[in-house]
């Protein structure tokens, strides 16, 4: 087992994993910034290292600063959590040539699956289903239209190279498509440093389902069922649950399948995420395999009582699954909403600034997964998250119950969040009878908006 583990995150994220290291007898190293000196992650972990100033780009997207801070502390492990370098190659293989050991996938595995064309190819080999689609769009226009037709409108234009809803157009009309391709070229050069883009046919209020599996390095994978991650606001994910009862066995068996093989094709050790679309037929498409811890492993950790960052840790330090399929054993159910420091009244614009009280809901079946403390300023630099609040309970509506509990019971002062909405998620007739897609948040904004507003106006939320 590792001696010192250096986290190279930040955050609620950070927190967790100085957790994990702490139950398995490890020391960790925080990272920080120059506006995070003070960061409740750095008084988590036993040793911090400055790795530059507040610009992630200067410190925690510096791959030469963040490999030159495990090699002054000692460590022999770096945890890279999920955002920042965590999906980098580049910075996996340093990791390894400076002699420590990488916590995720190897280089090859990552760059394989962070190419979006790439793994689109390599798992349709293996036969994993994906949306037809145009990988390499020609320059010519009229050979793009002859393309853009056969597969058929709507179509979805995608950074290659990226991911979070940037660099992603969706194109109904033969007319709009040259200009959402120039569009989405541009976005995703500025956001990734890679315009590389691809074209694929749209499917119309899908669902989103991930399958979280955990491989060792000697070719044993386990996986611990879905998570439902279908409500979204501009592709990014805000409740997310375990497991979707929208799935039967049939259909879990068929993603299960699909989430192992892709897995395989890259020979891929440590703990992942492949994720689909499922249509309204209840067809699967491959959108993308994840190659980190996600934000929303928590409702998985609720519902099969694993510690997937211990699981994440012990795997890379060679240890063989200990683990059978037939031993993953779903109970209950969980769901997690995202707590962010911003106004959904403005569009929700990040409402960064300093927290005032902080009262956190606790109880049986309730986890907060925080990053702030009272006192603490959120800095301006960085994701707006405040926390990750999930609850367990014995069946779904018991869950959405005591979520709605824990939310009335959360107190965030100085700073806007988003509870009220969440509280308004809760309480809204599709989502309370599952009847939603990608689109419902966005269809529903209206009504959401003024259901927050009535929960903060009677002191619901």
């Amino acid at each position: 087992m590792f001696h010192k583990i250096l986290i190279a995150n930040r955050g609620e994220i950070a927190i967790r994993v100085a957790k994990a290291c702490r139950e398995l007898g490890i020391r960790s190293v925080a990272v920080h910034s120059e506006a995070d000196a003070e960061a409740p992650h750095v008084r988590a972990c036993d040793e911090a290292v400055l790795v530059g100033k507040a610009a992630s780009r200067e410190s925690y997207l510096s791959i030469d600063n963040v490999v030159r801070a495990g090699i002054a502390a000692g460590a022999d492990a770096v945890h890279p959590g999920y955002g920042f370098l965590s999906e980098n190659a580049a910075f996996a293989s340093a990791v390894g040539d400076a002699g420590m050991v990488f916590i995720g996938p190897s280089p090859s595995a990552i760059a394989a699956m962070g190419d979006k064309t790439e793994a689109r190819a390599l798992v349709r080999t293996v036969g994993v289903p994906v949306t037809p689609a145009i990988e390499a769009p020609p320059s010519d226009p009229d050979e793009l239209k002859e393309l853009a037709l056969r597969i058929g409108f709507p179509l979805l234009v995608k950074a290659a190279a990226g991911g979070g809803g940037r660099g992603m157009r969706t194109v109904r009309s033969i007319d709009e498509l040259a200009e959402a391709l120039d569009g989405a070229q541009r976005e995703a050069a500025s956001a990734f440093g890679n315009g590389r883009v691809f074209i694929e046919r749209y499917v119309e209020r899908p669902r989103h389902i991930e399958m979280q599996i955990l491989a060792d390095r000697y070719g044993n994978i386990v996986h611990f069922g879905e998570r439902e991650c279908t409500l979204q606001r501009r592709h990014q994910k805000v409740v997310e649950e375990a497991p979707s009862i929208s799935v039967d066995s049939a259909l879990r068996g068929r993603l299960a399948a699909a989430a192992t093989a892709a897995a395989r094709c890259v020979a891929y050790a440590n703990a992942g995420t492949v994720e689909f679309l499922v249509d309204e037929d209840r067809n699967c498409y491959f959108l993308e395999m994840n190659t980190r811890i996600q934000v929303e492993h928590p409702v998985t950790e609720w519902v099969y009582g694993v510690d997937l960052v211990q699981a994440q840790i012990r795997v890379a330090a060679g240890e063989p699954l200990w683990i059978r399929q037939d031993d993953v054993v779903a109970r209950g159910h969980a769901i997690e909403a995202r707590v962010y420091a911003e106004d959904p009244e403005a569009g929700f614009r990040p409402s960064p600034g300093r927290i005032g009280e902080l009262r956190e809901p606790k109880g049986l079946g309730v986890r907060v997964d925080s990053g702030v403390a009272a006192g603490y300023q959120i800095p301006m630099y960085y994701d707006a998250m405040v926390a990750k609040l999930s609850v367990w309970a014995g069946d779904r509506d018991s869950a959405r119950r005591r979520m709605i509990a824990a939310l009335a019971d959360y107190r965030v002062e100085g700073v806007t969040t988003n509870l009220p909405f969440l509280g308004a998620i809760m309480r809204h007739r599709s989502y309370i009878s599952n009847n939603v897609s990608t689109a419902f948040l966005g269809d529903a904004l209206p009504e959401l908006l003024a259901e927050a507003r009535r929960l903060q106006e009677t002191g619901e939320a």
